[in-house]
């Protein structure tokens, strides 16, 4: 059913200069600027193997300006939005109606960028039900992929981990595993954290889960930060301290066979996390 993390949203004020970091932190250039005029916003689209980032702001009026300026007047910039990939829209449309979740009507969308060029896509918006607090929708694109630009062993070449957190563990396993269809490699409970935790597997991408029980009755889901693979983090680090952007030691990562470094600076608020796998498969 679900196919993919299609990509991340993160909302910021100033477009250009979040812009310029992202630039800086993934060493590529963005593969599109664009607006969406009936939004009222615009975006700037970085691609990598498994999936695309994008910043969005207002630019204007409209229901995209309206949300992108209640996010930023709530928790400012930072991740926004978890959008969900899939090659058959009206295939998940109908299951999930099937299963007792009413939906809207699937919408139609599209983005030009400075070339003039057009993207277009289909789009289901979600019910409280199955978002649970994370803006979240689910797209079938109409338009070629988007270029992958040259990388080379300093860039950030894919996304390893979305985290989330939730406070229905249960529920947040029904919503994806048995109504998207993403599979559950694992479901563990954490001794050292007394927390339970989930991962989600699909497109090379891990949904990392993490159990959090609030003081909110109804279930609560929430992005929380964002883990990005390189291929040497070594020269990762070195490059981005070359720019003056703030990145601790590398250390071992929780996962075997892993080195992890924390990015804490030109993220627009984003956690952030690099990940070098090395021993590879």
């Amino acid at each position: 059913m679900i196919e993919n993390v299609d990509h991340i949203i993160v909302v910021v004020e100033d477009l250009s200069l979040a812009e310029q970091h992202y630039k800086k932190i993934f060493g590529i250039d963005p593969v599109w600027r664009g607006k969406h005029a009936e939004l009222g916003t615009a975006n700037v689209l970085f691609n990598f193997e498994n999936t695309y980032f994008e910043l969005l702001a207002a630019n204007g009026s409209g229901i995209g300006a309206d949300l992108v300026n209640h996010a930023i007047s709530e928790k400012g910039e930072g991740l926004l939005g978890l959008v969900l990939g899939t090659k058959n829209i009206m295939q998940f449309r109908g299951s999930a109606i099937e299963n007792g979740y009413p939906l809207s009507e699937i919408s139609t969308g599209h983005g030009i960028n400075e070339q003039n060029e057009k993207r277009e896509w289909l789009y289901q918006f979600l019910p409280n039900e199955l978002t649970r607090g994370i803006f979240s929708f689910v797209i079938e694109h109409k338009s070629p992929d988007l270029p992958l630009l040259a990388s080379d062993k300093s860039t950030v070449n894919k996304l390893e981990q979305v985290v989330l957190k939730t406070n229905d563990v249960n529920g947040f396993i029904k919503i994806y595993r048995d109504i998207y269809g993403i599979r559950l490699a694992l479901d563990s409970f954490i001794e050292t954290w007394k927390k339970r935790i989930l991962f989600f597997r699909l497109n090379k991408t891990t949904i990392e889960v993490i159990e959090d029980k609030n003081d909110k009755d109804l279930p609560n889901d929430s992005l929380w930060g964002l883990a990005w693979g390189v291929q040497d983090i070594n020269q990762t680090r070195e490059r981005l301290l070359s720019m003056n952007i703030e990145v601790s030691d590398i250390r071992p990562g929780v996962k075997e066979d892993t080195l992890v470094a924390t990015i804490s600076s030109h993220t627009n608020n984003v956690p952030t996390l690099l990940i070098e796998h090395t021993k590879k498969a």
